[in-house]
């Protein structure tokens, strides 16, 4: 699975031309998605109008809901000082969990955010989708 946190949201919406060239090779392929945490998309939406908007236009975002689970592990990411809502839910995305298979990787434009064994990829790194 493939999350996008706030900052890479904000990129996307920005036209950021990595993600958006990974965006739409993902429309191409069926099964394929980007996940965005509700936090997250929450977070860049309140920094900057109709955001969610463009960001919701590409076939291949979903949303990651807030349920009752992830609320309660998110409130305690928070509380034992793992960042922001916005920064725990997208690391709770990334955590491994039943109904993702294989390794999660979290695109991101503040890789020091996360704690290490997370698989964090900053979205403006030389060879990201193999550009250079």
């Amino acid at each position: 699975m493939i999350i996008l946190d706030t900052g890479a949201v904000a990129a996307l919406a920005a036209g950021h031309r990595t993600l958006n060239l990974l965006a739409g090779n993902m429309a191409k392929t069926p099964g394929d998605r980007l996940n965005i945490p509700a936090l997250c998309l929450m977070q860049a939406e309140a920094a900057e109008e109709n955001l969610a908007r463009r960001v919701l236009a590409y076939s291949a975002i979903t949303v990651d809901t807030l349920d009752t689970v992830a609320a309660a592990t998110i409130g305690t990411m928070i509380r034992d000082g793992y960042g922001g809502p916005d920064t725990c839910h997208a690391l709770y995305c990334a955590l491994p969990r039943p109904e993702s298979t294989g390794m999660s990787i979290l695109l991101t434009d503040s890789e020091d955010a996360y704690p290490p064994g997370v698989v964090t990829v900053d979205i403006d790194s030389p060879g990201m989708l193999g550009f250079h």
